[in-house]
């Protein structure tokens, strides 16, 4: 982690500030999101165009030299150690997800959901099942991947929106991400900010938990109004195996691409011995799932390249410069470091990289304003956890599209707990809550 910082600090000292650097994320943006909204469709531009577009835009205003250093500066964004991994995660869980459907394991697992909750709770039960998981296993991408399958498929047997039962499970997840002391935003929070990890879970708690309670209480209102007709069948609990098996092997801490491949191997052992498919059909299945994340890989990997593009050229390091330069109080500093995570999140898709970029500064604000490093901590993890699950082209939006086949920004609408945990962090800086962890404490160095 020492080494990973230096190497974000020495980079920004190579780079001046630039904020022309952040075009191609403006170009995305407008592309995307914009010509979306006014088509009304968010299926006329597709977001490996509007990425393509922007990449190439990337590569043309960089300072890279030759176009063919500026193309080789792309492709090393592009391959990234983090960007690698999740696109081998993605491969993975798209394999497992389409051989648990084929074999059965997702009708299965929703006949129990839907045995156990009325339809009314079905959402909020989704919501509160994401929560645990993802507080246990301390990865939001893990547990979208093991809940999506079956919150579509609640969803399909109930007439509720695919997009609005996805929402359920990334608010979740992003709960978890948040707050898990095993989470790789805890972690990195924590150790630029120099305090303890259960020092900055209860500052956390005290904002995220009424967040949590009251986007759980938004689900049942929701599910309300669901009156279903659809009757369970028998619960098939040798089908059901395989995804319990994927709950309790991430929640003992177990590596999730290890949790993947032990539910590819089970779903596909299960599914011969009930007939769900023989031997070809497995390997069918299998390529079909990785063949449905397709476009997530490709989008994937434009977003890696044209991020790299964006760092390498100063706009991470223009945006720091303006966010700093003009702080007068506490309170002002504390919006600064919200602001400064919130933005690079932004530029970087990935909430641990931000960290990683933002923190030490963070740090030096927090020390020049008295503001106390649990504090500071839980800002930087909060935010960065806003802005990560709301990203349309995020690790988490991308999955949770992919694994349910709809646009990631039909799934926005209903990321009810990112959106109220960013606005209750707002609010907790304007009103000093909890006013015990405002300030520095007098034993505390500075």
């Amino acid at each position: 982690m020492t080494v990973a910082m230096t190497d974000q600090n020495s980079s920004r000292l190579h780079h001046a500030p630039n904020p022309w650097a952040l075009t191609p994320l403006a170009v995305f943006l407008l592309s995307y999101l914009v010509v979306s909204i006014i088509a009304g469709d968010f299926y006329k531009m597709p977001i490996t165009v509007a990425f393509v577009v922007a990449s190439v835009v990337a590569i043309a205003i960089s300072k890279g030299g030759k176009l063919s250093n500026r193309i080789e500066q792309f492709c090393r964004g592009a391959a990234n150690s983090n960007i690698m991994l999740m696109v081998l995660i993605f491969i993975l869980a798209g394999a497992f997800a389409q051989t648990a459907k084929a074999m059965g394991a997702v009708d299965a697992t929703v006949n129990l959901a839907m045995s156990i909750l009325p339809g009314n709770l079905l959402a909020a039960g989704i919501f509160l099942a994401a929560c645990f998981i993802s507080i246990s296993v301390g990865t939001s991408v893990g547990t979208i991947v093991a809940l999506a399958p079956v919150a579509v498929g609640i969803a399909d047997k109930t007439g509720m929106p695919d997009a609005l039962m996805l929402g359920v499970v990334v608010s979740g997840a992003m709960f978890g991400d948040n707050l898990s002391f095993i989470s790789d935003t805890t972690i990195v929070a924590t150790r630029t900010q120099g305090c303890n990890m259960n020092d900055k879970f209860k500052v956390n708690i005290r904002i995220a938990l009424p967040i949590a309670i009251l986007t759980g209480i938004i689900y049942v209102l929701i599910g309300s109004g669901i009156d279903s007709t659809y009757e369970t069948g028998p619960i098939e609990w040798i089908k059901v195996l395989p995804y319990l098996v994927v709950l309790v092997t991430a929640i003992c801490g177990v590596n999730v691409m290890m949790v993947l491949i032990i539910g590819i191997i089970l779903s596909g052992v299960v599914g011969l011995i009930t007939g769900g498919f023989d031997i070809w059909g497995w390997n069918a299945s299998m390529g079909l799932g990785i063949t449905n994340m397709g476009e997530l890989i490709i989008v994937t990997l434009l977003a890696g390249g044209m991020l790299e593009m964006i760092r390498y050229n100063g706009g991470i390091d223009w945006i720091i410069l303006k966010l700093t330069s003009h702080i007068r109080s506490s309170k002002g500093a504390e919006v600064s470091i919200a602001a400064l995570i919130s933005f690079a999140n932004l530029c970087t898709a990935n909430n641990t990289i931000a960290l990683i970029m933002a923190g030490p500064i963070a740090k030096d604000i927090a020390d020049r304003f008295k503001i106390d490093p649990r504090r500071s901590a839980s800002l930087l993890d909060i935010f960065s956890c806003f802005v990560q699950g709301i990203i349309p082209y995020g690790a988490q939006l991308l999955m949770a599209a992919g694994l349910g086949h709809v646009s990631p920004i039909e799934i926005m609408q209903y990321l009810y707990y990112p959106y109220l945990l960013g606005a209750g962090a707002l609010l907790a800086i304007a009103f000093n809550y909890p006013r015990k962890f405002t300030i520095r404490p007098s034993t505390t160095p500075d």
